[in-house]
């Protein structure tokens, strides 16, 4: 609780215990601020937001309601100041890592803090510190919720964050006041087409976390992305296979269990050798890169070296679930082209069969699906198509765009039960791959996110079965 008079200067002596500028997350007791947003203007959820409860609005035009409010200019950059002293945040306790990408981000950020061992981890997965998780709205989260984020983890004598940072968050200037030590860009692929509308507006979205980098910060960038390999920056970093980068990946050998790499060190003319319990040529990129941030971070290469050798299991990225079966289950978060094609790939002539489970999400860039149809039914030997956050649109539909005039697949619109099918038909020395949701705990059916999470359906298939 605050009184409103401690984070802005005004008359009102009005208790706050929370602060949004989101009507739909107003709560008893909340403060109000109608910030002007990228396609919102918050403004017109003023009313909602009095009916959720709040105490107190702030506003840039006068509203035509007798409710206690105050106007004010520059909206937007004052709800991030009132935020800041609502949480009681210096900024300056905090060493950032952000780590942005089409695809990998996950991965590498929860890698990141495996390594650093007393970092927090905010993205996909929630928020983790210490031994606590807690659930969030978006991989970045809006600013109230991020940082409210950053409280807790000061709270628990954390200084260390790990932050995925997506597009929507560098659009939406979620992050405008972080400054970070070490960013980290995976790669840049043809996503998010739907709110970017061209793939230079996303590129060049992503891009705006150099502009957050401390002055002396470090960039680590995927160097056999075309879409990084020219960009210039002070301390910048660069990885890859291709022998022009300043860490070249000259031998990987691959094994059932784990992966093998060595790394060229350009700059100090010596190499590096991982072992990795991570399998695939994608995961190669992710665990590099997170080596690197780790090695600018400050940890020591051997404290590094056997870290990375015992990160273990990352939920819903390329997670092997055994219940003693005698095929593979693995559930991964995979739903871009590039993302879906690298996991697929990595299965190849390794298995007796690769079955699929896998959909598209409803209002996202709908000129993809025919072109992840096709790779999934190229790459697999058995293709069931189902539902993945449909939202408004009719799963059927979704799944006619996804498959076009093909006819070798198995459409099962209910995710539960073409889950249970794959697993059913799955015959020794089979791979299961459930792509898409990862450790996800919702369905996003029109415009509520229902209970749900594939590894519950898996496990309870499963034990059932064993």
């Amino acid at each position: 609780m605050k009184k409103l008079k401690d984070i802005i200067k005004c008359d009102f002596d009005i208790e706050i215990c929370g602060i949004t500028d989101d009507s739909r997350l107003v709560r008893d007791g909340y403060l109000f601020v109608a910030t002007k947003g990228f396609n919102v203007d918050h403004y017109d959820f003023i009313d909602k937001a009095i009916e959720n409860g709040c105490s107190f609005v702030i506003c840039d035009r006068e509203i035509n309601i007798n409710f206690p409010h105050m106007i004010v200019e520059n909206i937007n950059d004052l709800f991030y100041e009132l935020c800041r002293k609502f949480y009681d945040l210096n900024f300056d306790e905090f060493n950032f890592i952000g780590i942005t990408g089409t695809d990998g981000k996950t991965t590498t950020a929860s890698i990141v803090k495996k390594l650093i061992g007393d970092a927090a981890y905010i993205g996909t997965n929630g928020l983790l510190v210490v031994d606590k998780h807690f659930s969030t709205s978006n991989t970045t989260p809006c600013v109230s919720e991020l940082y409210k984020d950053l409280k807790t983890i000061s709270d628990n004598s954390c200084s260390n964050v790990v932050m995925e940072v997506s597009s929507e968050a560098l659009l939406h200037d979620r992050v405008k006041n972080l400054k970070y030590k070490i960013v980290g860009f995976t790669n840049i692929t043809e996503d998010h087409l739907n709110v970017h509308k061209t793939f230079e507006n996303y590129r060049a979205c992503k891009l705006k976390l150099l502009d957050l980098v401390e002055e002396d910060g470090i960039v680590i960038v995927n160097g056999d992305d075309n879409n990084l390999s020219n960009i210039e920056c002070n301390n910048k970093y660069s990885f890859g296979f291709s022998e022009v980068n300043d860490y070249i990946i000259s031998d990987v050998v691959y094994e059932k269990d784990k992966t093998l790499i060595t790394i060229n060190d350009s700059i100090n003319n010596n190499f590096i050798k991982l072992e990795s319990p991570l399998i695939g040529k994608y995961n190669v990129y992710n665990v590099v890169m997170a080596y690197l941030i780790g090695f600018y971070f400050g940890i020591d290469k051997e404290v590094l070296r056997k870290r990375i050798s015992e990160i273990g299991v990352i939920d819903g990225r390329c997670e092997r679930l055994d219940f003693g079966q005698n095929f593979e289950i693995i559930l991964d978060y995979a739903h871009t082209t590039n993302g879906i094609k690298n996991i697929l790939s990595t299965f190849q002539n390794k298995y007796n069969r690769i079955i699929t489970v896998t959909g598209c999400a409803g209002g996202r860039e709908k000129e993809k699906r025919r072109e992840i149809g096709h790779i999934v039914m190229s790459l697999s030997d058995i293709s069931v198509f189902t539902m993945d956050d449909p939202r408004y649109e009719s799963v059927d539909d979704i799944i006619n765009q996804m498959v076009g005039d093909e006819k070798d697949y198995v459409r099962i619109t209910e995710r539960v039960m073409a889950i249970h099918y794959a697993l059913s038909i799955a015959e020794p020395n089979d791979v299961v791959l459930i792509l898409g949701k990862g450790r996800d705990n919702y369905m996003a059916i029109r415009d509520k996110k229902i209970d749900y999470c594939d590894y519950d359906v898996i496990c309870k298939y499963m034990n059932r079965e064993m």
